[in-house]
Order: structure tokens, then C-alpha cells, then sequence
């Protein structure tokens, strides 16, 4: 049975704020998970937006949706202490972090990873139906709103460090101790961002019968 596009949204949402509430219940760090949920404030904005304007594909809510889902079970645990290696050793006997030498919990670190690759095809539809792009340009630039977005977060983390300062401040930017954390952030979700526009780019030349003429007409120059 075909969901219409308002109630896939409903469908979505209505699941994203169950879980929410659940995880919102006793999380680690109360402090932390508060900070850590003000990105919602505009995340939802932009969704409702988009949400009016149809600016946002089925397929774009779903993978929004993955995202926050994850950020939030983040957020309940602190993202610096995610305990995906008792979940392994759990199921295993063996520790994930000493079978590939890590030195750290890397959730943060996937998580940006994740940020790039399913945020990059809804960063592209904003572009392509609101301003409008095309041809090279319409994988060029989602790519360059991603990893500007990306390192516009990094100062925010490290003015929240500042100002609150303490174990709240650590947990929040979930640095480690690695000096490098922001570039290697800002790194991940450049590549993850990069494997999902090429992949959106590879499904397009083959379903598209006016790919090529479209992308050959944005490297054109318009004489005055």
C-alpha cells in the first residue's frame, strides 16, 4: 500500500518523538543530553520548512530520520562514552577497540561520518527544487553546505567547552584528549558526504536520459 508523502512524515515523526521521550528519560548525563538536544530546535525548523514546501523527498525524511534516531541513543549515552565495546564483548568475549588498536570510543567519530552520508541528498534537494541548481553544480555545492555546516558546529563546540567548562564541557565536545578532533570531524563527514553525492551522482547518469545535456549546459559560460 503507497504512504502518501504527508503521512510518511507523520509516520516518522511520530516515531522519532516515542523514541526521544524514551531515551529523554534517564540518560547519562542530564546536562549533557540537554545540550547536546538544542540542535533540534533548528534542525526541526528546516524539516518543517522543507516539509511545506515538498522540498524533501520520502527517501530524504527516512535518512534524517536514521540520523537523529542515532544521535539521540548518542545523546542518552554521551557520545564519548557509547558502550558499543560491552555490547561486543557481550556478543563476542572480545573487546572491539583492542581487536582494531583503538585507543578511544570512536561513536563521535562515526556518527560524523554518518552526519556526511545521510545529510548530503537532503542538503542536495534543498538546492535543487529551492534555489534552483543543476548539472555539476547540484553535487558540487551540497558538498560544500555539508562540510561548511560541519565546521560551522566545531567553534559551537568549542564555545560550549569554554563557557560550561568541567565534565560538561569534555562531554560535549567528546574530544578525547586528540588535539586534531574538530579537523578529523569535519574530515569524516567530508568523506561520508563525498561516498553519498557520488553514489546519488552514479544512480542519476544511468536513470536520467538528459543527464549529460544537463551537465554539459552548467560548465557553459552565458555570454552577456
Amino acid at each position: 500500500m503507497k504512504i502518501s508523502y504527508e503521512r510518511h512524515a507523520q509516520i516518522l515523526v511520530s516515531a522519532f518523538t516515542v523514541l526521544f521521550l524514551v531515551l529523554g528519560v534517564s540518560p547519562r548525563y542530564r546536562q549533557d543530553w540537554l545540550l547536546e538536544n538544542a540542535i533540534l530546535i533548528p534542525v526541526f525548523l528546516v524539516l518543517t520548512w522543507g516539509w511545506r514546501h515538498r522540498l524533501f523527498s520520502s527517501v530524504s525524511h527516512a535518512l534524517i530520520f536514521v540520523f537523529l534516531c542515532l544521535h539521540e541513543i548518542g545523546t542518552h549515552y554521551t557520545y564519548s562514552e557509547f558502550p558499543y565495546d560491552d555490547w561486543f564483548q557481550t556478543l563476542t568475549g572480545h573487546r572491539l577497540n583492542d581487536l582494531l588498536g583503538w585507543q578511544r570510543n570512536h561513536f563521535d567519530r562515526l556518527l560524523h561520518f554518518l552526519y556526511g552520508l545521510l545529510c548530503a541528498c537532503p542538503f542536495r534537494e534543498i538546492l535543487v527544487r529551492g534555489a534552483p541548481v543543476r548539472g555539476f553544480w547540484s553535487y558540487l555545492l551540497p558538498l560544500e553546505v555539508l562540510l561548511s555546516t560541519s565546521a560551522f558546529y566545531e567553534p559551537i563546540e568549542w564555545i560550549a567547552a569554554v563557557v560550561f567548562g568541567g565534565e560538561l564541557g569534555d562531554a560535549y565536545v567528546a574530544a578525547q584528549g586528540d588535539p586534531w578532533d574538530a579537523q578529523k570531524d569535519m574530515a569524516l563527514a567530508g568523506a561520508g558526504g563525498l561516498l553519498a553525492i557520488v553514489i546519488n551522482l552514479m544512480i542519476n547518469k544511468r536513470s536520467q536520459r538528459n543527464f549529460a545535456h544537463e551537465w554539459s549546459n552548467s560548465l557553459s559560460v552565458e555570454e552577456p
